[in-house]
């Protein structure tokens, strides 16, 4: 049997004569950047999120880039976040000759540790930058708290998370500013890149607007020194197809994580192998389903491989050791739960379109692997 660890085709198939037309209509408009698709979307996805507005942008990560860019983050400034997730998230404060200050994760949800993050700030914090890691949100509540006690903005990193709930509130209406990506791995993907902001600050979306457009609120009067970062009509007319259907994709995942859980006890597996937890407050989507591994994670990786089963390492190398940062000092043991993570993660397929025997032959591999 072969399970990828994703696999469109079917979603893609089921689709396809929906997504045409949605095409179809691009191509009779030439509406080809941003238009009449983008805008509904926009609308569609504020809806989604409970925000006032969602800006389109060409890519997650241009979305936390242009985010940082909202609040005007430049040199000397620096920027509250996790070293444990994917390259954008720094890539962007440092891009902005900013500076990442690095909180280590809550070894359970893998989330930053809200009760790190006071003592890491200082009179030159100028946002703090949580991320919402494989579909769990962050503490919200807590950090809030923190940010609103000393006046700083929060950019929630929900690149992972769309749908994820905190206390029935989703992500993206939890912070000043919410970044989406709709990278075709994602829960809600396109067939490209893509991204969104969501905010209820109506300046801040007006100013996002036009940083997306080299800065200009109107064509070659440019108020700011922008990106181009727009959202194309093809991906939004994709994306429009595609989210109605993303809620019942959510409970798909969900429900094939309940199976993985109910498997792996059944099968006695839980002290070789680390579960993920869903806080209370929490509403996981499991835009991946990471089990940890204390021993010999990449013997077992190797195993699966074998057995045709994909795998994948969120994140093999923390942020803080990667050679582009080590100008910023950090070194090994600095973020010790941040590290043992990246040794120890590992990612089993969940997609919605995953079958029950491509589970058990998932967990039945890994029992044979320990046995």
């Amino acid at each position: 049997m072969k399970v990828p660890l994703l696999d469109l085709t079917e979603q893609n198939a089921a689709l396809r004569p929906e997504i045409e037309a949605a095409l179809g209509r691009v191509l009779d408009t030439n509406a080809f950047i941003l238009g009449g698709e983008v805008a509904a979307l926009e609308k569609e996805l504020a809806d989604y999120c409970g925000t006032k507005h969602a800006i389109g942008c060409a890519s997650g990560s241009d979305a936390i880039l242009l985010a940082l860019m909202a609040f005007d983050v430049g040199p000397g400034d620096e920027v509250i976040t996790t070293p444990y997730s994917f390259f954008a998230t720094v890539s962007s404060i440092t891009r902005l000759g900013a500076t990442p200050v690095f909180v280590d994760i809550d070894p359970v949800t893998y989330n930053i540790d809200p009760a790190q993050i006071e003592t890491k700030i200082t009179s030159r914090t100028r946002a703090i930058e949580p991320v919402h890691l494989y579909g769990q949100c962050s503490n919200m509540v807590a950090i809030s708290a923190i940010a609103e006690k000393h006046g700083i903005p929060v950019v929630e990193d929900a690149a992972q998370a769309i749908g994820a709930e905190e206390n029935g509130i989703r992500a993206g209406s939890l912070s000043t500013l919410g970044c989406f990506s709709f990278y075709p791995s994602k829960n809600l993907g396109g067939m490209g890149d893509g991204g969104v902001l969501t905010t209820n600050d109506d300046a801040l979306a007006a100013k996002l607007r036009a940083l997306r457009v080299h800065g200009a609120e109107e064509k070659y009067y440019h108020k700011w020194v922008g990106l181009n970062s727009r959202l194309d009509g093809f991906q939004g007319a994709v994306l429009r197809v595609k989210l109605p259907h993303l809620e019942s994709w959510t409970e798909k995942r969900r429900s094939n994580a309940d199976q993985y859980k109910q498997l792996f006890t059944d099968l006695g597996l839980t002290e070789q192998v680390g579960l993920p937890v869903e806080l209370g407050q929490m509403k996981h989507i499991y835009n991946q389903y990471v089990i940890r591994v204390p021993q010999r994670r990449d013997e077992l990786r190797a195993f699966l491989s074998e057995k045709g089963i994909g795998t994948d390492i969120y994140y093999p190398v923390p942020l803080h050791l990667q050679e582009c940062f080590a100008y910023l000092g950090c070194g090994h043991d600095d973020l010790p739960e941040s590290e043992k993570a990246a040794r120890e993660t590992l990612a089993l397929p969940i997609y919605p379109e995953l079958r029950p025997e491509h589970q058990e032959y998932v967990v039945e591999s890994i029992a044979e692997f320990f046995a």
